[in-house]
């Protein structure tokens, strides 16, 4: 069926209203930008789920970094967008801008060559993310170890899926999921084939392009709407259904997994990644990262876990945009807010 034909039956749906929940957040930047909302019958939801890393990061955790910055001979590396997620105080970038050391890579691994140049310093890497990021700070750590170097730490938030889509489905109110392709990649399809058998839910993992996630919305809409469970792989041409064992491999050499903390969901067990004990001497305190303190009345977190659309937020589009975000959700592009701001 050509996407015309698909469009069609999709915008004259009349079956049973469902919500359909996308869990990765460069699927939610991707329907924002084609627009797909807008091409779908009034009784076809798309919310939007835990799938964006700096969201779903809670501010004790950019507390704890900020607080890092400004310690003599420290300095944090991270990915740019975490350098303007608001924490309790303030954001990375203001730290910065108040003299605390912290500077954004590409790369985990641009770390190494600032560690040798500077052997007096600790560079604190900022290791957000799910198992898409999850093998580049391993291949990270395996470099370390195997080059000795003493003066690089994590400060880890890294996060896994199975936990967090048990608890929004035990929420309630959603009738199938977009599995994250970028994770499925790592993890493999048959973890959601599994989900799928446990949940009694339907799941399509799908690609990134506007055709392919609008084929994938059609399946997952005939699949909810027939009330049927069961996990479809759209996605064949890079996920495999036991996933990339090497990277797998590599992940579970350097962490393992411990209660996590989400914004919107509390502490879910066995959620998140940590160093293992072995190599506990590369930690710059992750644990106990449990209090998420955002500004009253900012409704990031119900967002986050489909509760509320964007615009329900009080400050969204007013005191909050991109370029004075009050919560995370409107500072990464793969974030709701965001999104919806600037589709």
């Amino acid at each position: 069926m050509n996407v015309a034909k698909i469009l069609e039956k999709l915008s004259g749906y009349k079956g049973r209203p469902i919500r359909l929940m996308e869990i990765c957040g460069t699927h939610t930047a991707e329907i924002a930008r084609n627009g797909i909302p807008s091409m779908l019958s009034d009784r076809i939801r798309l919310v939007t789920g835990p799938g964006c890393p700096v969201c779903v990061t809670v501010t004790d955790y950019i507390d704890r970094l900020i607080a890092l910055s400004m310690e003599e001979g420290n300095t944090i590396v991270s990915f740019g967008d975490l350098l303007r997620v608001p924490g309790t105080k303030g954001s990375l970038a203001q730290a910065k801008a108040m003299g605390g050391d912290v500077r954004y890579v590409y790369s985990p691994l641009d770390m190494i060559d600032m560690a040798e140049n500077d052997r007096d310093r600790t560079f604190i890497f900022a290791a957000v993310g799910f198992e898409t990021t999850a093998p580049a700070y391993a291949l990270l750590m395996d470099r370390v170890v195997r080059q000795d170097i003493k003066n690089i730490k994590l400060l880890t938030s890294i996060k896994t899926m199975p936990q967090v889509i048990r608890a929004v489905a035990a929420r309630g109110g959603i009738d199938g999921f977009l599995a994250p392709g970028h994770v499925a990649v790592i993890t493999g399809s048959r973890e959601y084939e599994e989900l799928s058998e446990e949940l009694g839910m339907p799941f399509v993992i799908s690609g990134f392009k506007g055709e392919e996630l609008i084929a994938s919305i059609y399946a997952l809409t005939v699949m909810a709407d027939s009330g049927r469970a069961g996990c479809m792989n759209l996605y064949r041409q890079v996920v495999l259904e036991e996933g990339n064992e090497k990277a797998k491999e590599l992940i579970d050499r350097y962490f393992e997994k411990k209660d996590a903390a989400w914004r919107g969901l509390g502490v879910l067990s066995d959620s998140g990644l940590y160093l293992r004990e072995g190599y506990a001497s590369f930690d710059a305190g992750s644990g106990s990262l449990i209090r998420d303190n955002i500004t009253p009345g900012c409704r990031c977190a119900d967002v986050i876990t489909g509760a509320a659309e964007p615009a329900g937020c009080p400050f969204f589009g007013k005191a909050c945009d991109p370029t004075h975000p009050i919560g995370a959700c409107m500072v990464s592009r793969e974030g709701a807010c965001y999104a919806g701001y600037t589709s």
